[in-house]
């Protein structure tokens, strides 16, 4: 499965962007799929995931509340909606699918990845 990301940008602080996510097979619409994020020098750290019927959903700590994911029953695309965005938040955001019906929070539950897209946030 391919995925495309889409959406990232500049963006001041306290501002918000959308996150776009498409895979190229009608297999994904049976998976979770999530959110990671990269910052320079740092590792990839989960953000946010999704179950395949658009429920189940599940956020890291540093984004619950200003963050949403969401998707449609059985869809092979997928949003992230970002809100109050800090600097913190600068960082390529990756797209994946899981190996299985719900998202997870750790990296070696998925099988596929985007190629990322990247968010700056400026101060």
């Amino acid at each position: 499965v391919q995925l495309q990301a889409s959406g990232g940008g500049l963006v001041q602080a306290g501002g918000s962007l959308r996150l776009s996510c498409a895979a190229s097979s009608r297999t994904a619409s049976n998976n979770g799929m999530g959110w990671f994020r990269q910052a320079p020098g740092k590792e990839r750290d989960f953000v946010a995931a999704i179950g395949w019927n658009g429920g189940n959903t599940v956020y890291a700590d540093s984004v619950k509340d200003r963050f949403t994911i969401s998707r449609g029953y059985a869809s092979t695309t997928m949003s992230l909606q970002m809100n109050g965005l800090t600097p913190e938040d600068t960082a390529v955001y990756y797209c994946a699918v899981a190996r299985r019906a719900v998202g997870s929070r750790s990296r070696s539950d998925y099988v596929s990845w985007g190629q990322g897209t990247l968010v700056t946030v400026s101060s």
